[in-house]
């Protein structure tokens, strides 16, 4: 059980490591905020934050229908509904059914669907405003996924042999009540509370592979009839009260503020499953509570018309208990703290420099799978997992400098972010193959520290009123100092040392350009890809660099809008 290093929040909802459930349908903005943002999130942003605001009900009726339909037999349809129920109290429902076959074609069970996809979205919005001086949000949302899991393959190609294709299911239900009360022309208090229930199922056939594949190819003992079976049941109670003051402009002398406190408490069952006819069952449960509280605070202060100084503080404390049911029990309580000191300064109306320091911590958890194996491990992989069932904090300081500028009649728009990242004790993903009892133990290896640094560019700009050219680079170097794995090609415990950190492309990049034909008619082109890198730790296999085109044509005509 951890944190993810980028957290989502969907209307002031924490998704946290339930993201899949945040789909971009009846959307009005998408921040993507980087680097900590541990002053506002804490744990939930330890790198970054994916902020999804949806549309807010409107107080004149409004509706919406629309359909798509691709290749793959991809599907989808929505529905928005929106409008007055009283002069004080507006509504707004949106729901969308999403599905599809997939684009994996399973050759030993002859079909094209296992892979599929089957998501309903259900989004349900009352905004009560009782005077000018108090308004009140509540909303319920419902999130539906019956997928298929049948995606790996031997030659990491998009044909699979498996005879025991798994699911990945998803449904979680979740309600937010939040309030903002204007208390003077500059002071407001806001609150919000939101409780979640999820339950997600994952499986996948073990082997990857069938019993013909085995007879026509060499198998290492033929093939187990096996899936392993993650079932998980959540619930999370949230309540963040904010006190705000300033006016939202400053002038010089003057400064705003944001005062928090926050809670937190969580609950998850985990009923593991790892029926195998090679090696037998393997079957765990295991209860993880968490509880979380923090206060935080922000302050930004105009020294004169061009410089602004901020500073932000938040101290989180942590406590968790882990049981399962082969013996294994830890409880922890930490206090940890996030903080960020920045300087904005403006060289003119439309051009800014700015410096950020940015200290993160998140707290360390359990390795759920590699605690529940450990009974069943062979002898030298349980030595090795003893100092690993579970992974400690991580701490990261990152420091960045940016430029953001408009220029030629805002016709050109760039920003520049040069960035350098310590983590100590970072929360690193590994794996391990344990053949002699055939268990794929994923778990957070700690015990490494880790750099990265790296730049990145985005720019656009109006040629005429026809045409807007776009282009987002990115480089980055990341090194991971020291990790001990078991390594599949070499078939033994060894230790990397200054190995690029895995999943962390060199670079990436995203250039295209918007065509406004006429008033109806509009077009977007743009090329995209990425460097390769390494799949993991555990072998030296990597994931190839690609390079995707895409195109769209746009027509448009009073309520009705074709692409």
């Amino acid at each position: 059980k951890y944190y993810p290093s980028v957290g989502m929040m969907l209307d002031d909802l924490e998704l946290g490591d339930s993201a899949s459930a945040g789909m971009l349908f009846d959307v009005a903005q998408v921040e993507v905020l980087r680097g900590p943002q541990g002053t506002r999130f804490g744990a939930s942003a330890h790198a970054g934050m994916i902020n999804i605001r949806t549309n807010e009900p409107t107080d004149t009726f409004e509706g919406e229908i629309s359909g798509g339909a691709g290749n793959y037999d991809s599907y989808n349809a929505g529905l928005i509904l929106s409008g007055p129920l009283s002069s004080t109290l507006n509504g707004r429902i949106a729901v969308q059914q999403n599905g599809g076959d997939g684009y994996i074609d399973n050759d030993y069970l002859n079909k094209d669907d296992t892979n599929d996809f089957d998501e309903l979205t259900t989004r349900a919005r009352l905004q009560w405003t009782p005077s000018d001086t108090a308004q009140y949000d509540f909303s319920a949302f419902y999130f539906d996924s019956d997928n298929g899991q049948d995606a790996w393959s031997l030659d990491n190609e998009r044909t699979t042999y498996s005879d025991q294709p798994g699911k990945d299911q998803q449904e979680t239900l979740a309600f937010t009540a939040g309030g903002n009360w204007l208390l003077t022309d500059n002071h407001q208090l806001q609150a919000v509370a939101s409780y979640t229930d999820s339950d997600l199922h994952n499986s996948y056939d073990a082997d990857w592979v069938s019993d013909d594949f085995c007879k026509e190819f060499l198998c290492s003992g033929g093939n187990d009839t096996a899936q392993e079976i993650f079932d998980r049941d959540r619930d999370k109670w949230i309540v963040d009260l904010r006190f705000l003051g300033g006016n939202d402009a400053l002038d010089a002398g003057e400064g705003r503020y944001v005062i928090g406190l926050y809670a937190n408490d969580g609950s998850e069952t985990l009923d593991y499953q790892y029926p195998s006819v090679w090696y037998g069952d393997y079957a765990y449960t295991s209860d993880y509570d968490t509880e979380r509280y923090a206060v935080y605070g922000e302050y930004e202060y105009a020294i004169n018309d061009r410089l602004n100084l901020v500073a932000g503080i938040r101290l989180e404390h942590f406590e968790d208990d882990y049981q399962d049911t082969n013996g294994f029990r830890t409880d922890n309580s930490d206090d940890l703290w996030n903080g960020e000191i920045s300087a904005r300064y403006s060289l003119s109306d439309n051009t800014m420099l700015y410096a950020t320091l940015a200290r993160g911590s998140k707290p360390g958890g359990v390795n759920t799978t590699a605690s529940g194996n450990q009974p069943w491990m062979s002898t030298d992989f349980q030595e090795f997992t003893q100092g690993k069932l579970t992974f400690d904090d991580e701490t990261l300081l990152n420091k960045e400098v940016g430029l953001r500028t408009e220029q030629f009649d805002r016709r050109l728009s760039l920003s520049l972010a040069l960035f350098h990242t310590d983590r100590d004790n970072a929360q690193l993903e590994n794996w391990m193959w344990d053949d002699a009892a055939g268990l794929w133990i994923g778990y957070l290896d700690s015990t490494s520290d880790a750099t990265s640094y790296g730049a990145e560019l985005e720019t656009t700009f109006a040629l005429n009123s026809h045409i807007e050219l776009f282009a987002n680079l990115g480089w980055l170097h990341a090194e991971v100092d020291s990790i001990e794995a078991f390594d599949l090609d070499q078939w033994q415990f060894v230790e990397k040392k200054d190995r690029d950190q895995a999943k962390s492309p060199e670079y990436q990049y995203n250039i295209g350009a918007r065509l406004a034909f006429n008033q109806q008619r509009s077009g977007r082109i743009e090329v995209e890809g990425q460097d390769d890198s390494y799949y993991g730790y555990y072998h030296d296999g990597k994931l190839d660099r690609y390079d995707l085109f895409n195109a769209s044509l746009q027509w448009q005509s009073g309520n009705i809008d074709v692409t």
